[in-house]
């Protein structure tokens, strides 16, 4: 598209005007962008013409730390509805200075929670590939936006698997970079201590490493900075990739049962590396201990939930809050409220032997080939409370009876979500890079993303790697008919 603007054959207005007609024209039935901004960039490029190697290109941005000045960023909560952005966040200055036109903002659970886009504030968020299925969360708008042909990519953020899962639902290519590549500013020196980080959800790998030339490197908040490097991410794409040796597991690190197509999509791309020269093993990490990695994650939101819930009532009461936060995060917010600072830094010890965990398994592998999801994309309502749940939830919160509620309680219901989609959450902890590749589709024809993950500061190798892959089996041919 770029290239079509630069040699003059289109416009950047004539892409915007596409884009905006397909927007029109399909989120009716996927709900994907919940904050249009068409006339906002229609003035904008009249105005001033779009500069630069991207001119031109609409994309879309997450709802959820990608700050747009002067346009809300809801974080999918009726509670943060209004609150405009008073400046672009750093992600969105280089994109914007690319010459890249947002055409509006995409939905997310509240605070990004669930791996499944359906909130109170906005609605739900469809998988174009099955309207009764899940985009996956918490950047499922993205990924529905591009899966359904609005724009080539968007923005998305991943603190538990938020671009890999809805990558996976969408049949999209989506990598989560190392901490410290990509940074949050400046607003944040970094998201749920590092656990959480940005970049884009795509089509092709092509666009998602010239994306990530353009977004790494640290800025003034930064707390973590890879050591930067003049080698272009888009230009390794181009250079032969050495035999690589992967281990693959299909069994979940968070425990409970692993669907068989699951299962066989991992078997079959191994049998693809092995087939383009790699050496494949059956080897999974040792040592992982489920109960303390899914209450490593589960603590995180005990933390962060309770500190966002704190930011909205010093700002606008505690009434307001308890109005407009939905059920289940207030609830978390008020366990939060009993679970102490000492516990939380005891329980981010456990991410630290985690790592030593995987630096371990990579001193024996270069990469780790696992699912994404247990099953296949989930029916919508099943990764979220029921209404019986809610209410529940609801009663507890304005009761006061919450106080009752034991965390080991919390932690069941935690693990029990957690092993929905149980692979995702380790490199998060530990600061890895991981990728969703859309190798396979279900009997259904849903897409079944596999994940790939690397050490730290091995994104380029994954690239190289996914590159490798869709050379293989292409998959940009892949769209759903919506």
């Amino acid at each position: 598209m770029a290239e079509l603007v630069r040699r003059g054959e289109v416009t950047a207005q004539e892409l915007l005007e596409c884009a905006i007609a397909r927007a029109q024209q399909v989120n009716p039935a996927i709900n994907a962008i919940n904050v249009p901004m068409f006339a906002n960039v229609r003035r904008h490029v009249q105005r001033h013409p779009p500069q630069g190697p991207f001119a031109g290109v609409p994309i879309v941005l997450k709802d959820l730390l990608a700050n747009f000045a002067d346009v809300p960023t809801s974080n999918g909560s009726r509670a943060w509805r209004y609150c405009v952005a008073g400046h672009h966040s750093t992600l969105v200055e280089r994109l914007c200075a690319q010459g890249l036109l947002v055409i509006g903002k995409t939905n997310t659970p509240e605070l990004g929670l669930l791996a499944t886009t359906e909130n109170r504030a906005f609605g739900i968020t469809r998988n174009p590939w099955d309207l009764s299925r899940t985009a996956g969360g918490s950047s499922g708008g993205t990924a529905a936006a591009v899966a359904a042909g609005i724009v080539p990519f968007g923005s998305a953020g991943d603190g538990g698997g938020s671009i890999r899962i809805p990558s996976a639902c969408c049949g999209l290519f989506g990598l989560k970079p190392s901490r410290g590549l990509v940074p949050s500013g400046p607003d944040y020196g970094e998201v749920w201590d590092g656990a959480s980080v940005e970049h884009v959800i795509t089509r092709s790998v092509r666009d998602s490493a010239a994306m990530l030339d353009v977004l790494a490197g640290g800025d003034a908040a930064s707390h973590v900075v890879l050591p930067s490097t003049e080698n272009s991410y888009l230009q390794a794409l181009e250079q032969p990739l050495p035999k690589l040796k992967i281990g693959f597991s299909t069994e979940s690190p968070m425990g409970g049962t692993v669907a068989v197509e699951c299962r066989d999509a991992v078997r079959n791309v191994a049998d693809l590396l092995q087939s383009l020269g790699h050496e494949v093993h059956e080897a999974a990490p040792d040592g992982i201990d489920t109960t303390r990695l899914s209450r490593a994650y589960a603590d995180i939101y005990l933390a962060h939930v309770l500190a966002d819930v704190l930011q909205i009532e010093r700002a606008h009461g505690r009434r307001y809050a308890a109005r407009n936060f939905e059920p289940a995060t207030l609830f978390i917010a008020n366990l939060g409220r009993r679970f102490s600072a000492g516990a939380y830094l005891r329980s981010r010890q456990y991410w630290v032997q985690l790592r030593r965990l995987m630096a371990e398994f990579h001193n024996r592998y270069d990469l780790w080939l696992t699912p994404i999801l247990a099953a296949e994309p989930y029916r919508l309502g099943e990764l979220r409370s029921s209404r019986v749940e809610e209410q529940a939830m609801d009663i507890l919160n304005r009761s006061g009876l919450h106080r009752l509620v034991p965390l080991s309680q919390y932690y069941h219901i935690s693990l029990q979500q957690l092993q929905r989609v149980p692979f995702t959450q380790i490199a998060n902890l530990t600061g890895q890079p991981a990728m969703s590749v859309p190798l396979v589709w279900s009997r259904n024809g849903l897409p079944m993303g596999v994940q790939l993950v690397g050490p730290i500061g091995s994104d380029r190798r994954l690239l190289q790697l996914a590159r490798q892959l869709e050379l293989a089996r292409p998959w940009f041919h892949q769209q759903p008919r919506l």
